[in-house]
Order: C-alpha cells, then sequence, then structure tokens
C-alpha cells in the first residue's frame, strides 16, 4: 500500500559513517565515554535509532512480548529472531547489531551454540547475546572461538527468571555480589566481549565495571555501568504491559497513538477522510470521454 510511486516525497539520504564495531566499544571504556544502546526489532524504528545515533541496536528477545504478544521471553524461536535481525540490519548505517540468543538455542551443547550464533550473523548480526555464566561461559568461549563476537548477560536473567528466582534486584547482599562478580570475570575470560548487568544493585554495578577491562551495559543498574540499554518502546511510551522502574519515558506514544487512531476512526465514519488532497484524479476530459463511451455503449446494447 505504500509503493514508492505513490508518493512525491524524495528519499532521504543517509550519512554514512564508519560502521561501530567492538573495538570502538572498547576504546569507548577506557576514554570512560558511556555507551548508549537501544532495543530494536523492526526496520523502522531502527532506522529512526540509528539515524539518532545510538552506539548499538540490540535486537532482543523481548520481542517476544513487545511485537509477538508473549508472555515471557521463552516461547521466541531463532525463527523470529532471525526475522527481527534481518529487519533491524537493513535498517543501520553507523550502529552495531548485536542479537540475543533466544531461550534453548545455545544451552543444548556448543554444537548449537555456534551454528545459531552463525545463522544471526547471516541474518545481519554483527554479534550475539546469550543470558548467564558458571556453565553458559564454555558456550560464549565456543562461539568467540568461531570468530562471532559475544556479549554476556547477568543480573537478572529473563529467559529463566520466572523459572528460577523470579524477578528481583540482584546483588543486594556481599554473597550476591561476590557472585555476580565473579560471573561477569569467567565471561571475560572466556572471551565476551561487554556483560549486560540487569537490574544489579548500584553499588555491585559499580565494582563489577571497575573491574573488568570490557565494558558492563547497565539495565536498571545504576550510572557507573559504561553504557546503558532501554528498551524502545519503554522509552517511548507505547508498551503499557509492564512499566519497570528503571526505565525512563521520553514519549508517552501510547496515547498519542490511540487519539490519532480515535480521530481517524472518526473521520472516516463521518466521511472527512479522505479529502480532496488525499486523493487522485482522472486527466482533463477523461471522465467525461468514459462517460461519453458508456452511454454510447449502452445506446447500442
Amino acid at each position: 500500500m505504500r509503493g514508492a510511486a505513490m508518493t512525491d516525497e524524495p528519499k532521504r539520504e543517509q550519512t554514512r559513517t564508519k560502521k561501530t564495531t567492538v573495538a570502538d566499544l572498547t576504546a569507548k571504556k577506557r576514554r570512560r565515554e558511556p555507551i548508549s544502546i537501544v532495543t530494536s526489532y523492526d526496520y523502522t524504528l531502527a532506522s529512526l535509532c540509528d539515524r539518532g545515533g545510538v552506539d548499538v541496536l540490540l535486537v532482543g528477545d523481548s520481542a517476544g512480548m513487545v511485537m509477538l504478544g508473549y508472555d515471557s521471553t521463552i516461547p521466541v524461536t531463532m525463527r523470529e529472531m532471525c526475522m527481527f535481525t534481518g529487519a533491524v540490519s537493513r535498517a543501520r548505517h553507523n550502529a552495531m547489531v548485536v542479537a540475543d540468543l533466544p531461550f534453548m538455542s545455545y544451552q543444548t551443547g556448543k554444537a548449537d551454540a555456534i551454528r545459531n550464533a552463525g545463522r544471526l550473523v547471516r541474518a545481519g548480526a554483527d554479534a550475539v547475546k546469550l543470558e548467564g555464566a558458571g556453565t553458559m561461559s564454555a558456550k560464549v568461549r565456543a562461539i568467540s572461538d568461531a570468530d562471532i563476537p559475544v556479549m554476556g548477560h547477568i543480573g537478572l536473567q529473563p529467559q529463566t527468571a520466572t523459572l528460577t528466582h523470579g524477578y528481583k534486584v540482584q546483588g543486594r547482599t556481599a554473597d550476591e555480589a561476590a557472585e555476580l562478580l565473579d560471573a561477569a570475570m569467567q565471561l571475560e575470560e572466556a572471551g565476551a566481549f561487554a556483560v549486560v548487568l540487569e537490574m544489579v544493585a548500584d553499588e555491585a554495578a559499580g565494582l563489577i565495571t571497575r573491574e573488568l577491562t570490557i565494558p558492563t551495559i547497565g539495565i536498571g543498574s545504576g550510572p557507573e555501568c559504561d553504557g546503558q540499554v532501554l528498551v524502545i518502546q519503554d522509552m517511548l511510551g507505547m508498551y503499557d504491559n509492564i512499566k519497570p522502574k528503571f526505565a525512563k519515558r521520553y514519549l508517552s506514544l501510547a496515547d498519542e497513538i490511540t487519539e490519532s487512531v480515535a480521530k481517524y476512526v472518526e473521520d472516516v465514519s463521518s466521511k472527512r477522510f479522505p479529502a480532496d488532497e488525499n486523493s487522485f484524479q482522472m486527466y482533463d476530459g477523461q471522465y467525461e470521454e468514459l462517460r461519453h463511451r458508456r452511454q454510447k455503449d449502452e445506446t447500442q446494447n
């Protein structure tokens, strides 16, 4: 319905610069320059986020909830993640694209982890992300040894949170913080180029950030992390099912979109839309010619 021939708007030119790499993120940590990451799942929003200057577009398995309506990230499949990753990768010009390995795409063994990471790279990802440390560190090592960059993820782990301890802040005790630090160091040793810290107590996140040589990316883990990530639908106020405390809303698009659709329904019902400026006309004289032909045909019949 939105073919190129249907608009007179000029095609917007993208400014092409050097694409963000793992080395760029490492250098940002060294220079103490914050890293900006937003989740993206579709071409339209990804292109706007890329134009906005984010360092990384994260194709999160949270797409299952905000795009597909699942109750959690657990049902998300590799096929779905590849579809979302492809859409985002086609939109970006400057940002790095990192894609989540979904539940049970890497837990079953190193071979599966490498194969599925490769599928996401073929779809357009520059790197992949997986949850957990400990036994998962071996998967990080295997994928890294296959020359695919890996981002780790510790703290709250959405893929297994509902199966284990639930959604709660991590690292609030000395023992928990020490375990998180050990997990982060395991991931760094295994070859991860960065680690996401989700819902980790500020002090623990700060300690981990200072101890690691690779960047830490916080989501609900305070200001001391080397970078921050937010779900774009949370940032823009588009997703109301969950309203996490750590998410900052820059807009309230859910209300604006709902009001806009209501106005559209009203305009259609009252026949105010489409108006002349939304319509196309035949060339001069052609409608009269058509009517003449029709009258002639009716006379002959």
